[in-house]
């Protein structure tokens, strides 16, 4: 590259000006001028600059179909495009290969690349990672703007039905959709806190009643508000699942098996207590109804669907599997070095508590863990300097890990906000653009409409297509080609 009227740049009129013109190209891009080569650009023959040094001989029809603007006098290509981003891509032609500067969207960047019809190929693996997350930024943001205006929409061809469906689905699954879809979400948080608190107020023996056996069994009272939140939750998922878009996808859903789970076990022991004493021993029934009321703790967990936080801790830690692979791992060695150790250095002790290598295990654990119950604990001189040395190698095999998970929380709580603001932007950016839209055509009918790619119109008419500089492509099947420096907000 040279860039003109530098007066380091070498003199290109050696071989005489037929030559020089025929053997460099001057290209203007967004105010920048550069001079290129033909050698260098005839490499890859297929891209937007090397078709410059043929399309002279085509006419102005040739040129200005690869450029903006050329001055023949100069013999110069103006490009109203992004300069920052065309000195990355240049680097192809010099270096085989092309690295995104800091600071410049990777959409964008692509969207220069695929102007300059160079390959993606040619991008460097530790930019295309930063473009493949900023698009699936971005196909999040067309999933939720095109759930919003699915809700927003209502097509004139369902059934009366599908309508109802769609609105009992809205109903219990958006609380955001309506006034009463908050109530019924707020009920449903509270049956889940009471159910819950009556499970561990029916244990308190005090609160308990004898039944005719002589056993002890839950008072009648709480059995009962037990009764009202099964019959919420079951109400809930079955309406729930009859106005189920996709049931299948419902039924497997992790969230839903969770509800089936909380439920469930009211109905099984409620079977058996009526019908398993008939087939087998009073005891033995007993003792299944016993072990099916524990999995009624299942049901704190559907505080996860009405806790954004608890959501977002559950993604952080299937983000982070690798380090918490790493923290097990690093306690399972401290384990078994500092518990073998624990157990030689105490055998010289006569009244010793470390019996054996495994039983070493759970003061291991306890004491790595800082837990330490005092249930089993070194007498020895030596077992107490290897428990010091057990306890601060557990803080820092701890401690290290700790720090990736954190990120991966924060980072996945802050991107879900910028999300959710961009999604309802682009849903005001499609409003403003509808208004302008029908004030400037009040008497013509709008052509262009946001269609998803097979499915066809999604949306209400009073929304349009959004021509902004945060328009998402993923949107439209119409492609939108900018001949305007324009900015990624």
């Amino acid at each position: 590259i040279k860039m003109a009227g530098d007066s380091r740049s070498p003199d290109l009129d050696t071989d005489g000006p037929g030559k020089n013109e025929e053997t460099e190209i001057v290209v203007n891009v967004g105010g920048v001028r550069q001079v290129f080569y033909r050698d260098n650009l005839n490499q890859y023959p297929e891209t937007r600059l090397a078709e410059l040094i043929n399309c002279l001989s085509g006419g102005y029809d040739s040129i200005f179909s690869l450029c903006d603007d050329y001055d023949p006098g100069k013999r110069e290509f103006y490009f109203d495009r992004d300069p920052d981003a065309f000195k990355c891509i240049i680097d192809v032609y010099y270096f085989g290969e092309i690295h995104m500067k800091k600071g410049i969207c990777p959409i964008c960047f692509k969207n220069e690349m695929e102007f300059w019809k160079v390959d993606l190929k040619f991008l460097d693996d530790c930019c295309k990672t930063h473009l493949s997350e900023k698009k699936e930024e971005l196909e999040e943001i067309a999933r939720r703007v095109q759930l919003i205006l699915d809700d927003l929409g209502v097509d004139a061809s369902e059934s009366r039905w599908k309508r109802c469906q769609k609105y009992i689905w809205k109903f219990l699954e958006k609380p955001e959709s309506s006034y009463p879809a908050r109530v019924i979400a707020v009920l449903s948080f509270l049956f889940i806190l009471i159910s819950s608190t009556v499970m561990c107020v029916g244990t308190i023996p005090d609160l308990q009643v004898i039944d005719a056996e002589g056993n002890r069994m839950e008072h009648p009272t709480l059995d009962s508000i037990e009764t009202a939140c099964i019959g919420w939750f079951t109400m809930e998922y079955v309406l729930r699942l009859i106005s189920s878009p996709n049931k299948l996808h419902f039924a497997l859903s992790f969230m839903n098996i969770v509800d089936v789970l909380a439920i469930l076990p009211f109905y099984v022991s409620l079977t058996l207590t009526h019908l398993g004493a008939k087939l087998m021993e009073l005891s033995n029934v007993q003792q299944a109804v016993q072990a099916l009321r524990i999995m009624r703790i299942a049901r704190i967990f559907k505080l996860a669907r009405h806790s954004s936080g608890l959501q977002t801790l559950t993604y952080a830690l299937k983000r982070s599997f690798k380090e918490l692979g790493l923290l097990l791992m690093y306690l399972a060695v401290g384990i078994f070095v500092f518990s073998a150790l624990g157990y030689t250095m105490e055998q010289s002790h006569p009244e010793t508590l470390f019996k054996s290598i495994p039983q070493s295990f759970w003061w291991a654990i306890i004491t790595m863990t800082t837990v330490g119950y005092g249930d089993i604990y070194p007498k020895t001189t030596l077992g107490k300097l290897n428990a010091a040395i057990s306890f601060l190698c557990g803080v820092i095999a701890i401690a290290l890990p700790i720090h990736p998970i954190i990120n991966n929380f924060v980072r996945y709580y802050n991107k879900q906000r910028v999300l959710e603001t961009a999604a309802k932007h682009e849903l005001e950016l499609m409003e403003l653009n509808s208004a302008e839209g029908k004030t400037a055509n009040s008497k013509s009918e709008p052509e262009d409409l946001v269609r998803d790619g097979k499915e066809g119109p999604f949306y209400s008419s009073r929304l349009k297509v959004s021509h902004s500089d945060t328009f998402i492509h993923l949107l439209s099947e119409e492609k939108h080609y900018r001949t305007r420096l324009q900015s990624c907000k």
